[in-house]
């Protein structure tokens, strides 16, 4: 994606029109309304004007749709040829409309601003260049224009504004805690790694995302894993997209935990490991089944359950690599982890075919799906059968099959009192006891959960800030 796009065809036009509206609005007799934003790595008030709906252009750099431009290869053509035409202007008014994960669905979250907007009408202003274009306030610009609204609030950016300016005012927006519409997982993962190519220090980016550096490390990981599956799926001219891994962000911050934890011991077993957990991912598992997936997981559970055909396709087991103009070499990968990485290139190549089910044959279309059903079929019933010993295999109550016994208790505590409340019999102050008790054990809870796992997931993440909340 270029650096600099530019400025649409009516930039002049807007450039005289939005002086006019500031100066309108310095004449009026009422206090000018403001918009304080981060600018250069400061804070500065900015005016903000009624522009025209029409007039303003989406932001053909917003990292809000980055992920979902693959979407529709003949339109993102067009949408790169020319940025401000009405064919690449519509396809971003699509995709903005459109669920990240799905671009073929609407996305509830937009319909649900746009009925915020038609009962409440605009509370926060957007923001624009002086050439019009929308630096902040896309979606809503969106919503505006499907009801038919002739005019939009938004703050003005100095005319000194340029390109890198605007994708930084925009993540600086976007990342406040009070955000409306957060960016999608994919498209935060891609922030991100835009950030991290123009040099900023990885204490800087944290701060920006209002995160941690560790969490950094792991989506970097991330992503360089989703870059390097879109790659190994490409088949013909079809591949997977990022936008695909959408729903995936448990499940790879769950698998980053597993396979750091795992190549701290032995890097070979970590690797395997790895290529069986992206293929149990990418076949739409639950992380609470991924789980069960463990270094021995091919040789205990898979090998039986796979496919005629797939046992076979596992490659002989690979020499040593030679490294050029030097007289050594180094270990290749084992034939466990080859094994493991071919079986996972066969799923994602027919996972591209079906994604792109319109241009493949009805052969093609065909084989993949029985590929994928099959090696989904393998995968269920060797996940069932490492889920039962493991199960088989604990000895002891864990933590978490002590919060699991917990939540039984609550679920009947909520059966007690719909029968208390029917015969009259609750003891008020005794459950309110109880429950500033529950508050104090689960901030214990947090606290010590919190010692022990670096990157929280979302169960431990809602803890912290329900405890949090209470202070």
């Amino acid at each position: 994606m270029p650096t600099d796009f530019g400025v649409p065809p009516i930039a002049d036009e807007n450039r005289t029109l939005v002086e006019q509206r500031i100066q309108d609005v310095h004449a009026g007799e009422a206090v000018p309304e403001t918009l304080r934003v981060e600018f250069r790595n400061r804070p500065i008030h900015v005016e903000v004007i009624d522009m025209p709906v029409d007039r303003l252009y989406y932001n053909p750099a917003t990292h809000r749709v980055s992920a979902q431009r693959a979407y529709d290869p003949v339109r993102e053509e067009a949408l790169t040829k020319d940025h401000w035409s009405d064919a690449g202007q519509s396809y971003l008014h699509y995709l903005l409309t459109a669920m990240p994960s799905d671009p073929h669905q609407r996305d509830p979250d937009f319909d649900k601003l746009k009925e915020s907007l038609r009962e409440h009408r605009q509370n926060e202003p957007g923001l624009i260049s002086r050439e019009g274009v929308l630096v902040n306030g896309n979606t809503r610009r969106a919503a505006l224009k499907e009801l038919g609204v002739q005019s939009i609030r938004v703050g003005v950016l100095p005319a000194s504004c340029s390109w890198d300016d605007i994708r930084s005012v925009e993540l600086s927006l976007q990342l406040r805690p009070d955000r409306r519409r957060e960016y999608s997982y994919v498209n935060k993962l891609m922030a991100i790694e835009e950030q991290m190519s123009q040099g900023l220090p990885l204490a800087a980016i944290a701060k920006l995302f209002q995160t941690s550096t560790p969490a950094l490390e792991r989506d970097t990981w991330v992503l360089g894993q989703l870059r390097d599956l879109v790659k190994r799926s490409g088949n013909g001219q079809v591949r997977l997209r990022l936008m695909d891994f959408e729903d995936a962000k448990e499940s790879f911050a769950e698998l980053y935990r597993a396979y750091v934890k795992e190549k701290a011991r032995n890097k070979e077993a970590a690797d395997t490991l790895l290529e069986y957990r992206l293929a149990a991912i990418v076949l739409d598992f639950a992380k609470t089944d991924i789980r069960n997936i463990r270094t021995d997981f091919r040789e205990r559970y898979l090998e039986r359950h796979l496919p005629e055909g797939t046992q076979a396709a596992a490659p002989e087991p690979p020499k040593a690599v030679s490294i050029p103009g030097l007289n050594r070499s180094v270990p290749a990968p084992s034939s466990g982890t080859s094994g493991a990485r071919a079986l996972t290139d066969v799923l994602l190549r027919a996972k591209a075919t079906q994604k792109s089910a319109s241009t493949a044959t009805t052969e093609e279309l065909t084989a993949a799906n029985t590929s994928v059903s099959s090696l989904r079929d393998a995968f269920e019933e060797s996940i069932q059968a490492a889920a039962k010993a493991n199960r088989d295999r604990k000895k002891r109550l864990a933590a978490p099959d002590r919060v699991t016994a917990a939540v039984g208790e609550l679920q009947q505590c909520i059966t007690d009192l719909v029968l208390a409340r029917g015969n009259n019999s609750l003891d008020e102050g005794a459950f309110d006891d109880t429950l500033l008790t529950l508050r104090q054990t689960l901030a214990k809870v947090s606290a010590e959960a919190s010692k022990s796992i670096q990157l929280p997931g979302e169960g431990l993440s809602w803890l912290r800030d329900a405890v949090a909340g209470q202070r």
